[in-house]
């Protein structure tokens, strides 16, 4: 879910193409989700092997991930080690609230009420260990390189970009720009039109990219204050303070400028006290852990291994992915030649 702070963040529509030749830190479990979410049938029944195994993570990741580098983009994905102990609880409510929708779901099918169960059916998806472990081994098949965090990959991710490995991260979430990351990458596995919910209509769409220095310097807050927003809004750590939304989180950090001095102010305006976890949960935005990469590889793709995971494992249409593994590879043979010939010169 993240922290929300779309009403803050300085936009700007980005097209596929304008990313060409530029390595992004994908957050691999945020992308992962989306693709259960969405890849399903009208009544919400996940897209599913012969064997009923769940394989709308591994569509989605090989179609989209083919569609990026196709379009000349290089993908990194990240995902995520051991969460740490501050988001224990924010897990277990998701546990539940995903047990919930899938009541909902099963509720809504023996009713008949195709779309709604559809809503129920996005809200219930689960992603196993067993499912990002193959995800991960497509991706080797692929040629395409993931980085395993110590704790949460967008801040990872984030310093990934801090240090010039890649141009931006890329999640649906706004907690990158707490850890730091100069730029992100929303949409970028979701663009296309959507249906609106309930409504007879579509939306399009697009990649937006954000830029962290920008929306700072447009709102006047430093990172370290942008964090004290997010805290009072709500991250995956902690709930936020009812009542209190991004736009009046704001107005209360630019008068209350540190963490004791929100605190203070809203025991004795709000009477409303953080849980007692609130510093470590301020100093893990501030230094969350993360691996040391000293350098990033793109491999071949190797037909034999995503053919036997596809297909072979899963029923995948041997004709479909040859076509899709086909114009991927022509792409890296030519973006290899081409950076040949720039050496050259």
């Amino acid at each position: 879910m993240g922290v929300d702070l779309g009403d803050l963040a300085i936009k700007h529509k980005v097209e596929l193409e304008e990313l060409s030749g530029k390595s992004v830190a994908i957050d691999g479990m945020n992308i992962l989700y989306q693709f259960l979410a969405s890849i399903r049938q009208e009544d919400g029944t996940p897209l599913m092997d012969m064997k009923g195994r769940v394989t709308g993570h591994l569509s989605g990741l090989f179609y989209r991930s083919i569609r990026l580098v196709n379009a000349g983009l290089k993908p990194i994905y990240v995902f995520d080690g051991p969460p740490p102990e501050l988001k224990r609880k924010t897990i277990e409510e998701r546990i539940e609230i995903r047990r919930e929708a899938e009541h909902k779901w099963k509720k809504a099918l023996a009713e008949e009420k195709v779309e709604e169960a559809r809503k129920y059916a996005q809200g219930s998806s689960r992603l196993t260990k067993e499912m990002v472990d193959e995800s991960k081994r497509l991706l080797s098949f692929m040629g395409i390189p993931w980085v395993q965090a110590p704790s949460e990959g967008e801040a990872q991710a984030a310093w990934m970009v801090h240090k010039g490995m890649c141009y931006a991260s890329a999640s649906q979430d706004y907690d990158s720009l707490l850890f730091g990351s100069p730029i992100l990458l929303r949409n970028l596995s979701i663009t296309g039109k959507r249906k609106v919910p309930k409504q007879n209509r579509f939306i399009d769409i697009e990649i937006e990219r954000v830029e962290l220095e920008e929306t700072l310097k447009n709102i006047g807050l430093r990172r370290e204050q942008l964090i004290l927003v997010g805290i009072m809004v709500g991250t995956d750590f902690n709930e936020g303070v009812r009542g209190i939304g991004p736009k009046t989180a704001l107005k209360i950090v630019k008068e209350q400028d540190t963490l004791e001095k929100v605190k203070a102010y809203l025991k004795a305006e709000k009477q409303y006290e953080f849980p007692e976890e609130v510093d470590k949960i301020y100093e893990f935005f501030m230094a969350p852990p993360y691996k040391e990469v000293e350098e990033i590889k793109w491999g071949k793709p190797t037909r034999e291994g995503v053919i036997q995971l596809l297909v072979d494992e899963h029923d995948f249409s041997l004709e479909r992915v040859d076509k899709a593994l086909e114009g991927m590879m022509k792409q890296v043979k030519e973006t290899r030649s081409q950076r040949t010939l720039e050496k050259w010169f």
